[in-house]
C-alpha cells in the first residue's frame, strides 16, 4: 500500500565530505596539512597561506591519501622553511604597534576608564586608548578598527555611487583569507575590515574596485576604465597590496 505523501521520509542528503587533513612531522616539528581534492588536477602541490598560517595539499581527486603525505613528506624541509619567513603575530594587546590608515598607532589600556576605544595624537607618537576590563582589550580593539573600516567604507561606496550613478549598496565587513573585497551578482559588497590598516588610499581604492562591478561585473577593459577614471590610485594602491597586503593579517593573532 502507497502511503500518503504526508507520512513518507523525506529523502535524507548525503552527509558532507570531511575535511582531509594530517600531520606532516620533520626535524622535530609537526605541521597540519589541509588536503584539498580537486577534479581537474593533475599532480600534487603544496601551498602555504600567509594569511592563515597553514599549509594546503591540492591533489587529483581519486589520488590516495597515502600518495598525499609521502609527497608532503619530500617536501617538509620547504614548508617549515616557508613558514619560518612568515612575519610574526602581533596581538591586540596593550603596549603592540598597530597601523590604522598606514600610521602606527600604540595599543594603550586605559586604567579605571570605562570610555569606548578612541585615538589619541596629543603625546609624542599617535595611540589607541582602550578602556574597560583588562580581559577585553583585544576585543574591544578589534571591535574599533572594525567600526573605523565600516565609517570609512561606507563614505567612500556612498562617493562612487553617486559618481556612477548607481544604488547604494549594502555592504559587509568579513575576515577573508584571500580577498580585499567582493560583490555579488545582487549588488552586495563585502570587505575585510582589515583595509583600515591599510593606507587610506588603499582603501578607498578597494572601494571604487567592488563599485566599478555594479556596473561592469568583470575585469574587462570597460571595468578598469571606470575603475581608474574614479580612482587615479588605482595602480599604486594595487602595488602597495602586491607588497604588503599579507602583513594585514599577521595583527590580533
Amino acid at each position: 500500500m502507497r502511503l500518503p505523501k504526508f507520512l513518507r521520509a523525506a529523502p535524507t542528503a548525503p552527509p558532507p565530505a570531511k575535511d582531509e587533513t594530517f600531520e606532516l612531522t620533520f626535524d622535530r616539528s609537526q605541521v597540519r596539512v589541509a588536503v584539498k581534492r580537486v577534479a581537474t588536477s593533475r599532480r600534487f602541490t603544496l601551498r602555504v597561506r600567509a594569511a592563515n598560517r597553514d599549509v594546503v595539499l591540492t591533489m587529483p581527486k581519486r589520488a590516495s591519501a597515502k600518495e598525499a603525505k609521502a609527497f608532503a613528506e619530500r617536501h617538509a624541509g620547504w614548508v617549515l622553511a616557508r613558514l619560518a619567513r612568515l612575519p610574526k603575530t602581533i596581538d591586540f594587546a596593550p603596549d603592540s604597534i598597530v597601523p590604522l590608515r598606514g600610521i602606527d598607532h600604540r595599543l594603550a589600556h586605559v586604567l579605571g576608564s570605562r570610555a569606548a576605544a578612541a585615538i589619541d595624537v596629543a603625546g609624542e607618537e599617535p595611540r589607541i586608548r582602550v578602556g574597560g576590563d583588562p580581559a577585553f582589550f583585544g576585543r574591544r580593539v578589534e571591535d574599533f578598527l572594525k567600526r573605523e573600516a565600516r565609517r570609512d567604507l561606507e563614505r567612500s561606496v556612498a562617493d562612487y555611487c553617486a559618481k556612477l550613478g548607481v544604488a547604494r549598496a549594502p555592504l559587509t565587513l568579513r575576515d577573508t583569507s584571500s580577498r580585499w573585497g567582493s560583490c555579488t551578482v545582487t549588488g552586495h559588497l563585502n570587505f575585510s575590515w582589515r583595509l583600515i590598516l591599510a593606507p587610506d588610499y588603499v582603501l578607498d581604492y578597494l572601494a571604487a574596485h567592488e563599485v566599478g562591478h555594479l556596473r561592469h561585473m568583470n575585469h574587462s577593459p570597460a571595468f578598469w576604465r571606470v575603475v581608474q577614471g574614479m580612482c587615479p590610485a588605482t595602480d599604486r594602491a594595487e602595488a602597495w597590496l602586491k607588497a604588503h597586503g599579507a602583513q594585514l593579517h599577521r595583527y590580533g593573532g
